[in-house]
């Protein structure tokens, strides 16, 4: 606990917000190097001003600090330093990233995210394709980011975990005071399968000023954001806004034009946001900056993928028919490119194949391409 306190009592000095504490480490290396700064020293920091330097030189760590970190700890939750290697590496290069997060679960390594968000009073198409979009993008083993708020970010972490991948949810109010109080079984749920992350003390609030704050952490943990159905004062305009202000991508799925919910969605592709129809749109793109893991771990991770999906949805394969499904994903195959992966003849494959579609665990759709059948229950 010791080694947390100086951490958390440097973010308790009056007049040190996430940019300025993000200055000082990288000028004094350490929370406790800055108390121990001289007054000169401390104002050569940019931004320090001589009333900020009198707080950290006469700053007393009461024990509100020590009872916040044993609330946190009592309640199974975590803190994350900017120092610790489960700090996400991307949200440190935004200009104020926080300090250290509080955790539920563990971050996922490597984390790959890409933001998934939208309206928290979406349609029944934005909720499903939400659910579709994120069941196929954790299958090219991407973590789903998103605020765990109703409606698309509800979706977007139930598609990740439906497809056995990983969510992480950042709130915008303490883990210890969950909004909305419906998602409860579903923030413990998100914690088995990566974990949610707050900035803010355990008990704090869910103040609406809280929510434009969270979104920056949504985005600067991505690679990427994508945005589901949203209106032109939409809170996920925010997120996007801020991907594109720290250099991340922007993404929109187009909805129904004569839909409302969607015209903050078509007003970002108009403004340059690169249009998603399927997550194949979105991995093409951030492919060179994902941090992939071996082809031996790739190969693992497909086999266990798989394996979940045979045990939970689909009848008994043969070991022909496994091979042949084990081959594809959601996103369609050619079936020339079947062909070269497999050692079958292809008239034997095309018989495996029919197999599977008879079955309705694959679905054949035009132009000779093949996928696995997303819909099975």
């Amino acid at each position: 606990m010791d080694h947390l306190l100086p951490w958390l009592a440097l973010k308790s000095v009056p007049g040190i917000g996430n940019l300025l504490y993000k200055r000082l480490l990288e000028a004094f290396q350490h929370p406790e190097a800055v108390f121990k700064a001289s007054r000169d020293e401390l104002l050569a920091v940019d931004g320090i001003t001589k009333k900020t330097a009198t707080a950290v030189n006469h700053f007393q760590a009461g024990d509100t600090i020590n009872q916040e970190i044993e609330l946190a700890m009592n309640k199974g939750f975590r803190f994350v330093t900017m120092f610790d290697p489960e700090y996400p590496p991307l949200l440190y290069q935004i200009p104020d990233p926080p300090p250290y997060l509080y955790v539920y679960g563990r971050i996922p390594h490597p984390i790959n995210s890409i933001a998934v968000v939208g309206s928290r009073n979406a349609t029944g198409y934005g909720i499903s394709t939400t659910k579709q979009l994120c069941r196929s993008l954790v299958s090219y083993g991407v973590t789903v980011t998103s605020g765990m708020a109703l409606g698309i970010d509800t979706a977007a972490h139930q598609g990740a975990i439906d497809g056995n991948g990983q969510t992480i949810a950042v709130l915008g109010s303490g883990l210890g005071n969950i909004y909305p109080k419906e998602n409860i079984p579903l923030f413990h749920i998100i914690a088995e399968n990566g974990a949610v992350i707050s900035e803010f003390p355990v008990m704090t609030d869910p103040e609406a000023h809280h929510f434009p704050q969270r979104n920056r952490i949504i985005s600067g943990i991505s690679l990427g954001t994508i945005v589901v159905e949203a209106t032109r004062k939409s809170g996920s305009l925010i997120t996007a806004n801020l991907a594109a202000d720290q250099g991340r991508e922007v993404f929109a799925v187009p909805g129904s034009v004569n839909s409302f919910k969607s015209t903050g969605t078509h007003a970002l592709l108009k403004q340059g946001a690169k249009l998603v129809e399927h997550a194949r749109d979105v991995i093409e793109d951030l492919a060179p900056q994902m941090e992939i893991t071996s082809d031996s771990e790739k190969d693992k991770q497909k086999h266990l993928t798989k394996q979940k999906r045979l045990n939970k949805k689909l009848p008994p394969l043969d070991s022909e028919e496994a091979s042949v499904f084990d081959s594809l994903g959601p996103y369609p195959v050619h079936i020339d490119d079947i062909i070269r992966e497999m050692s079958f003849e292809p008239g034997k494959l095309l018989s495996l194949l029919l197999q599977l579609e008879l079955k309705g665990i694959i679905i054949q759709l035009p132009g000779k391409l093949f996928a696995v059948n997303e819909e099975l229950k």
